[in-house]
């Protein structure tokens, strides 16, 4: 055994498959890999395994009798033990119906039969290795303490940091099930990077609205979404009035009132740091002021009288 091996022992892969042939195949290649291995002949087994042992990777015959693989991998995704553990589609159909299918359901990845021993197991190992860092990054952005959210391109919500808690009613109220965003924010997330101008959207139109900022993409085939209370129209509109500025202008002053930098009002409106200073420049120029401070001094005693 080679010491790439060595260093994969200990990783458990759950292979759920109908065919003795196909499970005696993939069984023997994980061992000699150094993996440890779990069996399921069905998906209600399957659910019965991950409900003791969270494996790492998960390798899932598409087409069984009774409950097929596809609803097996719905049925995963919804275990905690499972929900996100990578899902790799052992089939022997090739047509793009049923590998959309598979990624629809909630797989990672695909595999046509008959298996190639060599590739499955450097796909696990990827896969394996992109799970961690993903585990890695999660666990270090739940320690930052910001409402964050990683979703797929199609809108299925992978995990939600728990200040993100307070949040997920009201993001996914119109699609009709809490864990999918609702159709106008998955159109938002695709066209996202497109523009500075495109990286931030409110939601929903009606109070209390909330700002999400994309913040690209995570983990692969997942974006991060940044979540704020954004319901500051009123405040917004004040500032406008009183100052005679455009909404934007009045958006990055009250920002400025607030207390955050140049870059971080960059973040929240989805433009660049250097945007900001140019809207800051004829804010200033408009309340007769030289500096941010004087600024925000401004703003803040129109608000607190407000």
């Amino acid at each position: 055994m080679n010491g790439q091996s060595e260093g994969m022992r200990g990783d458990v892969v759950l292979v759920v498959d109908d065919t003795p042939e196909t499970l005696s195949l993939v069984t023997d290649a994980l061992e000699d890999a150094g993996m440890s291995v779990l069996v399921a002949t069905d998906g209600p087994t399957a659910l019965e395994r991950v409900a003791l042992v969270s494996p790492d990777v998960i390798l899932l015959d598409a087409m069984m009798p009774g409950m097929d693989g596809f609803e097996t991998c719905v049925a995963l995704r919804r275990t905690p033990g499972a929900a996100l553990v990578p899902i790799i589609f052992m089939t022997g159909l090739s047509d793009t119906e049923h590998v959309v299918k598979g990624f629809d359901a909630g797989g990672v990845d695909y595999v046509t039969k008959p298996i190639d021993p060599g590739a499955l197991i450097a796909r696990i190992r990827t896969h394996i290795a992109n799970a961690r860092r993903m585990s890695s990054t999660r666990a270090a952005l739940e320690a930052a303490g910001r409402a964050l959210i990683a979703a797929t391109p199609d809108g299925r919500i992978e995990w939600h940091t728990p200040k993100a808690d307070g949040f997920m009613a009201a993001l996914t109220r119109d699609s009709g099930d809490g864990s999918v965003l609702p159709r106008p924010i998955v159109q938002w997330l695709g066209s996202a990077g497109a523009a500075p101008d495109a990286r931030s959207l409110s939601w929903p139109t009606e109070a209390p609205r909330y700002r999400l900022t994309s913040l690209g993409g995570v983990g692969g085939q997942q974006w991060l979404i940044a979540i704020e209370d954004s319901d500051e129209s009123a405040r917004t509109a004040l500032l406008a009035t009183r100052f005679q500025l455009t909404e934007r202008e009045a958006e990055v002053l009250l920002w400025v009132a607030m207390g955050k930098s140049s870059r971080d009002i960059g973040d929240i409106l989805g433009m660049s740091p250097r945007t900001v200073d140019k809207h800051m420049e004829r804010i200033l120029a408009k309340l007769g002021v030289e500096n941010r401070a004087a600024a925000a001094g401004l703003a803040v005693r129109v608000l607190g009288g407000a």
